[in-house]
Parts: C-alpha cells; structure tokens; sequence
C-alpha cells in the first residue's frame, strides 16, 4: 500500500490544503477560498465514488450511466470555465470529439474491455485530459481575441473572413493548451511517473507491463487532446463559442 488511510492521513491532508490556501492569499492569487473548496469536493466526491464504484461495475446499464455522469460534469465545468453566458454547452462537443474516437477504438480492438474495471479509470484519464485541454485552449483563445481585437478588425478589413482573422490570432493562443501534456509524455520516466505506472507497479505489474500502459496512457491523451483544441478553436473561430 502506497499511503496508509488512516488519521495521520487525514491530518496531513488537511494540513497541505490549508497550506496551499494560505500561500495563495499570501501572495494575492485570489484563489483561496476555490483551492479550500475544490480540497472539500474532491474528498467528498471520492469517497461517494469509492462506495457506489462496487455496484457500478456489476452490470453494464449504470456502468454507461456512469460514464455518462463523467462526460456531462466535464462538459459543464470546462463550459462555464471558459464563458459564462449560454454557449458554455458548445464545450460538449471538442471534448466528445476526442474522447468518443479513442475509446471506441479501444473497444473496438479489444484493448479495453467492457468492464467498470477498465473502463471507468481509462476513459476518466481521457476525459480530464479532454476538459484540460478544452478549457485552456478556450480561454486562451478568447483572451487573446478580446486583447487583439483591433487585429482582428484589421484582418476582415483586407479582406479576410470572420473565421480566417479570428484564427490567425487565436490559433498560436490556442495551442499552448497542448503544452502540458507534450511536457508529460517529454519527461515521462526522466522528471516524473505517473499515476499509471505508479499504480500498475502497486498492483503488482512489471516494470515493463506498467511502462506499456503509462506510454499508452500518454499517446493517447495527446490525441484525445489535439483533437480537442481543434475543435475548440473551430468553434470560437466560427463564434459558437463566445463571451458577451
């Protein structure tokens, strides 16, 4: 066992997230009080998770509804992160787009099976990569339209279309989204390792056995995350997805 779960656990948990509020407001972050929350979240929606995860996997119709549940949270947190108006629900679709492909490809091939056991855990990966990717490609992308706007004008003014000059000034914004999880898989096993491998390892996998799937792991995210900026950026060059 990696950690012991017990009230030495706890107490160091609470004390880091205490920590990482403190430091927050210290240097005027202004992200206190959404680190202290999310901490709370995350240990709540685990332990719910943990209970009901048995009785998920034992048939397939609440093992579908649960991967479901995943997807609509994903959905509506890069939505609203991104903008606040109505066309938050547009971020459904970059997300499905790079995540629905690779998994059927991995059902498909017989990779990952049918089982809460795989399922869940793979395609809770690609889809908090999928909402990663999403929401900074997003923002990135509108905040470098609204700061660039004169740009922008300019462009449609020699003749380009509202797409065409939206994308050149979004695009290069938009794809440093891509950033994080081409450092990941460049210092993977130098840097890092991750929970994949990490875990396998716990449960009792070879080295290379938990190598196989962490490079998987990998290889997957960056295309469940290019696909993901790419439509992302279609969008907010289209003006589906916009801020008022």
């Amino acid at each position: 066992m990696l950690l012991p779960v017990d009230i030495t656990l706890g107490v160091v948990l609470a004390l880091l997230l205490v920590a990482a509020a403190i430091v927050a407001a210290l240097a005027s972050l202004g992200r206190s009080r959404e680190i202290l929350l999310a901490g709370l979240r995350a240990a709540v929606q685990l332990a719910a998770v943990s209970l009901i995860i048995g009785w998920v996997v034992r048939s397939l119709p609440p093992l579908l509804g649960f991967v479901v549940l995943m997807y609509a949270v994903a959905v509506r947190i890069a939505g609203r992160r991104i903008t606040r108006n109505r066309t938050w629900w547009w971020a459904a679709l970059p997300i499905g787009a790079g995540v629905v492909p690779v998994v059927v490809l991995l059902l498909l091939t017989g990779l990952v099976k049918v089982q809460g056991i795989a399922l869940i855990p793979v395609t809770g990966i690609l889809i908090g990569g999928a909402l990663t990717a999403t929401v900074l490609g997003g923002r990135r992308a509108l905040d470098e339209l609204a700061t660039r706007r004169g740009e922008v004008e300019a462009g449609m003014a020699l003749g380009l279309l509202d797409r065409d000059a939206r994308l050149e000034i979004a695009r290069p914004a938009a794809a440093d989204a891509l950033l994080p999880g081409l450092d990941q898989t460049r210092t993977v096993g130098l840097v890092t390792l991750p929970g994949a491998f990490v875990g396998m390892l716990l449960g009792g996998a070879s080295p290379v056995q938990a190598g196989a799937v962490q490079l998987f792991v990998l290889v997957a995210l960056m295309a469940v995350q290019a696909v993901a900026v790419a439509v992302m950026l279609e969008l907010v060059a289209r003006g589906r997805l916009h801020r008022d």
